[in-house]
């Protein structure tokens, strides 16, 4: 449906799950990171919602919780970022030293819209520890490509006063080396991502 997020979750989950090696070399299956070996993630270079510009080796040795998506979203983007901070912060309030080593970061996907004014004053509704990112069209293309997420811009409603964005609504932690390590369950509420977070942040 158009202006909202084509909500490939499962199917994204199971492709990725289904990239993963069973085997752990020396760990025990049951510590395998979900998405351990899927081919999701990489380098990039964006610009922050401060206009500066940023890559992913500014955040090497952190963990990362990552979500595309773009700041005129009607609906799944707010919904999803409330609940994803939500869990970032009871995590930060339970674990301060730990929650230290995780960045929550927005990328849109949206960048002739969100440029770094824009971008500063979304983030700033979910909290100060959210990072938001733009970029030029090629940019932003060529990070979603990296990490497996399908946008498309929707052609205007009649009677519209501007364009919607259809996109794939999925957070993944990120570890500090860059990995992917497991999707972060939004859709199951605050808690399930503050265990998550828990689960895996070190």
């Amino acid at each position: 449906m158009a202006g909202v997020a084509m909500n490939v979750r499962t199917a994204l989950a199971v492709l990725l799950l289904a990239a993963a090696p069973l085997g752990g070399c020396g760990r025990a299956s049951s510590e395998q990171p979900p998405l351990a070996g899927a081919a999701i993630g990489g380098p990039f270079a964006l610009t922050d919602q401060d206009g500066k510009p940023v890559t992913d080796r500014d955040f090497a040795g952190k963990y990362r919780a990552i979500y595309f998506g773009y700041s005129f979203c009607p609906d799944v983007c707010p919904t999803t970022l409330q609940v994803l901070m939500q869990g970032y912060h009871a995590f930060a309030k339970n674990a301060p030293g730990s929650s230290a080593k995780l960045v929550p970061i927005f990328i849109s996907v949206d960048p002739d819209r969100d440029t770094p004014p824009v971008l500063r004053q979304y983030v700033a509704a979910f909290g100060p520890e959210l990072k938001g990112f733009t970029g030029t069209s090629a940019e932003i293309a060529k990070v979603a490509k990296e990490y497996a997420v399908s946008y498309s811009k929707e052609p205007a409603a009649k009677g519209a006063s501007g364009y919607l964005m259809s996109h794939s609504s999925v957070a993944i932690l990120f570890g500090p080396d860059g990995q992917p390590i497991t999707i972060v369950p939004t859709d199951q509420g605050a808690k399930a991502v503050t265990d998550t977070f828990a689960q895996w942040v070190r």
